[in-house]
C-alpha cells in the first residue's frame, strides 16, 4: 500500500514539473512576426600607433581606463625630433641673413648702376664737345688759320673721347647685369627662407605625431607595448574600443532575412542580464549569404542560406551604462520583422 502510494506521488510530482516547464516553455515562445539570432556583444576597435619609429617616453593611459577624444596616451621620445628642429631653425635664421646680404647687393648694383650712368652722361657730353671742336679744326684747317697739328690733336681727342664714352656705356651695362643677378640672388635666399620655414613645419608636425591622442571617446582595452620600448613607424601600442559604435553581429535564415528593413527595432537580451531587454535599432543586413550549399535547389536546402545581420545599440545609453560595456559578452537578439506585432512580455522589460 505504501509502495502503490509512493508511485502516485511521484507521478504526481512529475506531471507538476512536465505542466511548469510546459509553461515555462509557452512562456519564452516568440510570436510569429518576431525572429532571432544568438551574437556577441562587438565594437569597433581603434588601434593607437606611432606614426614614426621612436622611443615610447611615456604611456598615459591604463588598459580599462576611459578616455575622451583629444586626450593624450602616448608621448614619444623626442629628443631626436628636438635637435632636428633646431637645425631647421638654425638654417632658417641663416637664410634670412643670406636675403639681407641680397637684398644689399642689389642695393650697392643700383648705385653703381647710377654712377655708370652718370659717367656715361659725362663720357657723351666729352664727346660731343670734341666733336664740335674737331668740325670747328677742319674748318680753320682749310684756311690755314690753325696748323696741322691743332687739327691732329683735335682727331685724337674725338676718339679718345669716343673709346670713353663706350667703356662707360659697357660699365653701365654692367652694372645692370649685376643688378639682375642680385635680384636672382634675392630671389634664391627668400626660397631658402620658405625652405627652412617648410622644413620647421615638417618637424613641428612629426613632433605633434609624437604625441598620440585619443581620435574619440573609448576605453583602452589593452596594451600592445610598454614604456622604453622602441616601436616601428606604424608600430602599435594600445588598442581602444569605441564605446559609441557597439553592436551585436548575428545569423537569420533567407525566410526571416529577407523580411527585415535596415532601422527596423531590436531588442538584445544578454546572458549576463537575461531579466533586461536592451534596445537596439538594425543598422546592416548582408546582401550576401554566408552560408551557401553546393548545389541550392530545394526549400529545405535554401532554408539554409544564412544572412548576417548587425544591431546596432544607442549611443546614449552606451554613455549612460559605458561601465558595463565588455565586448564578447554572449545574448541573444530579437527583432520584429513583422511591425505589426506586439513584443511579449519578457521583451517588454526595457533597460532603464
Amino acid at each position: 500500500m505504501k509502495a502503490r502510494l509512493g508511485w502516485v506521488v511521484a507521478a504526481a510530482v512529475l506531471a507538476v514539473a512536465a505542466w511548469l516547464a510546459w509553461q515555462n516553455s509557452a512562456k519564452d515562445a516568440l510570436p510569429e512576426g518576431i525572429a532571432s539570432g544568438n551574437g556577441r556583444i562587438e565594437a569597433t576597435e581603434i588601434d593607437i600607433a606611432a606614426l614614426s619609429g621612436g622611443r615610447i617616453a611615456e604611456i598615459r593611459a591604463e588598459e580599462g581606463q576611459f578616455v575622451q577624444k583629444g586626450d593624450v596616451l602616448v608621448q614619444m621620445d623626442l629628443l631626436q625630433l628636438s635637435a632636428q628642429k633646431r637645425q631647421a631653425e638654425a638654417q632658417w635664421r641663416r637664410a634670412r641673413i643670406g636675403v639681407q646680404t641680397a637684398q644689399s647687393l642689389v642695393t650697392q648694383a643700383r648705385a653703381q648702376h647710377k654712377a655708370a650712368e652718370a659717367t656715361v652722361e659725362q663720357a657723351r657730353a666729352a664727346a660731343d664737345a670734341a666733336a664740335s671742336r674737331l668740325t670747328r679744326s677742319e674748318g680753320l684747317a682749310r684756311t690755314n688759320v690753325v696748323s696741322q697739328q691743332v687739327l691732329d690733336d683735335a682727331r685724337a681727342a674725338g676718339r679718345e673721347t669716343q673709346a670713353g664714352l663706350a667703356s662707360a656705356q659697357a660699365s653701365l651695362a654692367a652694372t645692370e647685369a649685376a643688378i639682375s643677378s642680385a635680384e636672382a640672388q634675392v630671389i634664391d635666399a627668400e626660397a631658402a627662407v620658405d625652405a627652412a620655414a617648410a622644413a620647421i613645419e615638417a618637424v613641428d608636425v612629426l613632433i605633434d605625431d609624437a604625441t598620440l591622442r585619443s581620435p574619440r571617446d573609448g576605453r583602452v582595452q589593452y596594451r600592445i607595448a610598454q614604456e622604453g620600448e622602441i616601436v616601428a613607424a606604424g608600430g602599435r601600442i594600445l588598442n581602444l574600443v569605441d564605446l559609441e559604435d557597439v553592436y551585436m553581429t548575428f545569423f537569420l535564415p533567407t525566410s526571416q532575412a529577407g523580411r527585415v528593413e535596415v532601422g527596423a527595432e531590436a531588442r538584445l537580451v544578454m546572458d549576463t542580464a537575461p531579466d533586461f531587454a536592451v534596445p537596439a535599432r538594425i543598422s546592416y543586413v548582408a546582401d550576401v549569404a554566408q552560408f551557401t550549399p553546393k548545389t541550392v535547389e530545394t526549400a529545405e536546402e535554401r532554408e539554409k542560406l544564412m544572412f548576417r545581420v548587425r544591431a546596432q545599440l544607442d549611443p546614449e545609453l552606451l554613455r549612460k551604462y559605458s561601465d558595463y560595456v565588455k565586448t564578447g559578452l554572449p545574448g541573444m537578439a530579437y527583432l520584429r520583422v513583422d511591425p505589426d506585432v506586439e513584443w511579449p512580455e519578457n521583451l517588454s522589460n526595457l533597460v532603464p
